[in-house]
């Protein structure tokens, strides 16, 4: 009897075990959309199955290079530890901005890294900038993830993200590094998204050198649900910190981060440091 008990509690023990382990899928974007390109890095989706079916959606946006599935894991964690889903997206992040709205380019073409995001977040195509074609956009991409999850796993709940062809932008949260965080501050200013989190998101410039004109735009999501860091050994920390208050983020919410690097670059210290865990906590609090 006493064997039998073992058993029952160690039988029990392991579900409980499988049940509490987040559900976690690797989606070739092509397997979204037949349009795009087969060979992409793939879309990450996470989530805890026991987490309420009404949970905010965090989507990751990477920087220039960086895929989802060796994104920053620890950052992945707290999120869905903090009862959020994931889905880090798989887009086209090269050339970034930084490398195209440069030089004679920047000099003759106005607005260059606004028209830039523009056709890179939206599919509008902007006068040659880049090659994206419209179906490889950042939100087509999404809406065609969403609706791939919606119809191949009824137990995420997918739907409820969408509204008709569009994202619900008001489950959804943006958060992203260096040109990705620039990405996800874009389309917040347009779209009132849950939360917008940047992480040393970027910083575009005018053909004056001054910071790009978008920054000033009126955001539609409200400042509160604005967070946005850098680290202050980062060469462009100084213009990132004035980029987050001409986009309107409290200052309360601009986290200059001051711990020594660890690696070669402080650029990605934001997002790779467990040390700011804190951080990503306060970043992560829901605001109405």
């Amino acid at each position: 009897m006493r064997h039998w008990h073992w058993m029952a509690a160690l039988s029990l023990g392991l579900a409980a075990a499988t049940q509490a382990a987040p559900q976690q899928l690797l989606i070739a974007p092509q397997q979204t959309d037949a349009r795009l390109a087969g060979g992409e890095a793939p879309h990450w989706v996470s989530y805890e199955p026991a987490v309420e079916a009404g949970a905010p959606l965090l989507v990751w946006l990477g920087g220039t290079g960086g895929k989802p599935a060796t994104g920053p894991r620890l950052l992945y964690e707290t999120a869905l530890q903090q009862g959020f889903r994931l889905i880090a997206l798989s887009y086209l992040n090269t050339p970034a901005v930084s490398q195209v709205c440069v030089g004679p380019r920047l000099r003759a073409q106005a607005g260059c890294a606004a028209r830039f995001r523009q056709q890179r977040v939206w599919g509008e195509p902007q006068g040659g900038l880049i090659d994206d074609r419209p179906e490889d956009a950042i939100v087509p991409r999404l809406v065609k993830l969403l609706q791939h999850l919606a119809r191949s796993d009824a137990a995420g709940h997918w739907a409820q993200y969408l509204d008709g062809e569009q994202p619900r932008w008001s489950r959804i949260w943006l958060a992203g590094q260096s040109q990705g965080g620039g990405m996800a501050g874009f389309i917040a200013q347009t779209e009132a998204v849950g939360g917008v989190l940047m992480f040393s998101g970027g910083w575009d410039r005018d053909a004056d050198g001054d910071i790009a004109a978008w920054y000033a735009r009126p955001s539609v999501t409200p400042p509160a649900r604005w967070h946005a860091s850098y680290h202050v050994a980062e060469p462009q920390a100084a213009t990132m910190a004035r980029i987050y208050r001409r986009l309107g983020v409290p200052e309360a919410q601009i986290h200059a981060l001051d711990l020594p690097v660890r690696g070669a670059s402080a650029h990605g210290e934001g997002i790779a440091n467990p040390a700011y865990r804190d951080r990503w906590l306060q970043m992560l609090q829901r605001q109405p």
